[in-house]
Formats: structure tokens, sequence, C-alpha cells
């Protein structure tokens, strides 16, 4: 089964972002883990909860190693267990739907 999070890290205070954004995609690119980024969160799919909150602590914590003075991190769980799903499913499913899959 596969948890999906969809998280938001935040330095607070500053006005552009995409450096930071930058960083938190190579960091996940690194620790090799699938990720969609969107133009206002990033996605991660891994394969528990802890496993997600571990990572989204390391990109929490990343912000501050880049001079960050207050960080606000806001995360959303899809915990989905009668059925194992990825990311590419649920929008494969909406685009059935929609009459284009």
């Amino acid at each position: 089964m596969s948890v999906i999070i969809e998280f938001i890290v935040v330095p607070l205070g500053e006005l552009s972002l995409s450096g930071y954004v930058a960083e938190v995609v190579k960091f996940l690119e690194n620790k090799g883990v699938k990720y969609t980024l969107t133009p206002m969160s990033t996605i991660i799919e891994v394969s528990s909860i802890g496993e997600g909150l571990g990572i989204i602590e390391e990109a929490h914590e990343l912000m501050f190693r880049l001079g960050a003075k207050r960080v606000s991190t806001t995360i959303r769980i899809d915990d989905r267990r009668d059925k194992d799903r990825k990311m590419e499913d649920k929008v494969k499913s909406v685009l059935e739907k929609m009459g284009e899959g």
C-alpha cells in the first residue's frame, strides 16, 4: 500500500520561494522519493505515514539550514487501505470520468 502526502514548507518572511522549493526537490530526488511538484505544493508517495512524516520533517529542517528563521509547514495525508492507489491512479480516475481517459 502507498500513502500520498501533500505538503507545503514555507520559510516565513521570504518573497520568493522558488530557490527553497528547488532545494526540497533536490532533497527528495537524492532520497529517491516519488514526488509531484505543483504550483502550490509538493506531493509525495511513500509506503507509510511514518516514512512520509520523517521526510517532511527533514524538508522542514532544511529550510532552517538554508537560513530561514521561521518555517510554517502544512500537511495533508491520503491514507487509503482498502486498495493500493498511486498518484497517477487518482488523476486517471478523474480523467476517465470526464471522458478523457
